[in-house]
């Protein structure tokens, strides 16, 4: 009895101490009062040099915006308390589509999957026959690593997961990607539901509750307090195109569905945003958190950042109120620069300069990696 009386003190002078400073008490936070750091294309690894080479023949400059790579997403969660990632997706239902790249010929370099690519099932990798090293060549495998990481790690900030779903060829002599139809649409919420139970998933239907609309959902009601979503993994589809339409299709508002979309403010669906471009696009995102909506925003692409050393771009996005910041640089690339993508003193949940300026700046409102 002693013991509990002197825990609720604590948490007495706690609460005491944060209204005394004119903070709200951690505890109250929510979702979208939180700022975290992503990564882009998360499961990327540089081409060998030898494609690179034969890339630079036709375009130099890509070359230079394939050139980086990521740490497993294991070690992303850990090491440098990265709680968004980012996976492109083909369709591939047959198995095989994507087992012998164009690019292993070109350096006769070992094929590092061995049959996992044979298997039917979503392909993760960047672009087809060229740009295909991936720490996750299979979304499944994506997906239990990200499940291991969660359940292993309680406690821990929602992880948010990007979904890019492609299937754009690019020339006659490479493989053609399968169209994203209702079929292959389908499978994307099959394959999560394979590895996820539906409790471990903060979805549009969980948001909406018995309001019409997910819009009136996140302006009117708001996300939910922090403490009661932690563990629980976020989907979002990042097409804007008629496959986003697709996944919308006869799932008014989203609902029945696994993932969020990101569309206009005026759209019953609205609750995510992927407004990539801080510098066009700063006020934007501000009034948008404002409004309720999560976004997401880029700290830096093509590599332009890191080879410049340039943190313009993020620290506009630092300010903007996105949140969810997405770089390819959580730590730096020494050929270039020292130029990496972190909040102050290491955090890895900070309180959102927007949404969440009437909390702590200095907590770490993640504990599992708070202070790495």
């Amino acid at each position: 009895m002693k013991f509990l009386t002197i825990q609720y003190f604590a948490v007495f002078i706690s609460l005491l101490t944060s209204s005394l400073a004119g903070q709200e008490s951690p505890k109250s936070i929510r979702l979208n009062q939180v700022q975290v750091i992503g990564t882009h294309n998360s499961y990327h690894i540089a081409p060998s040099k030898a494609v690179l080479e034969y890339i630079s023949t036709g375009d130099p400059e890509k070359v230079k915006s394939l050139d980086y790579t990521h740490r497993s997403l294991t070690e992303q969660f850990s090491k440098l308390g990265i709680r968004q990632v980012e996976l492109d997706l083909f369709a591939d239902p047959n198995g095989g589509l994507y087992a012998e790249p164009f690019g292993v010929t070109i350096d006769s370099e070992e094929h590092p999957f061995g049959t996992i690519l044979q298997q039917p099932g979503l392909k993760v990798l960047h672009i087809q026959d060229i740009d295909y090293r991936t720490n996750v060549p299979t979304f499944t495998q994506a997906l239990q690593e990200i499940q291991h990481w969660s359940r292993a790690n309680p406690g821990h900030y929602p992880i948010m997961i990007l979904l890019e779903l492609k299937d754009k060829p690019i020339g006659h002599q490479y493989t053609q990607p399968i169209t994203f139809g209702k079929t292959e649409i389908n499978t994307v919420d099959k394959e999560i539901l394979s590895v996820f139970s539906p409790d471990e998933i903060l979805k549009p239907d969980d948001i909406r509750g018995k309001l019409d609309t997910l819009r009136n959902a996140v302006t009117n009601e708001g996300w939910p307090i922090l403490e009661e979503v932690r563990n629980k993994v976020i989907f979002a589809i990042d097409n804007t195109n008629h496959i986003r339409d697709l996944y919308l299709e006869d799932h008014p508002s989203l609902k029945g569905r696994i993932a969020f979309v990101s569309v206009g403010e005026d759209h019953p669906a609205a609750a995510f945003m992927k407004i990539n471009n801080v510098h066009k696009d700063f006020e934007k995102i501000r009034d948008m958190a404002s409004k309720g909506f999560l976004v997401r925003t880029r700290a830096d692409s093509g590599t332009r950042e890191s080879r410049n050393n340039d943190v313009t771009t993020f620290q506009k996005a630092l300010q903007s109120g996105a949140h969810f910041i997405s770089t390819d640089y959580p730590e730096a690339d020494l050929r270039f620069s020292d130029y990496q993508v972190r909040f102050q003193d290491n955090l890895t949940a900070r309180a959102n300069p927007v949404t969440g300026k009437d909390f702590d700046n200095s907590q770490d409102f993640d504990p599992v990696t708070g202070g790495r």
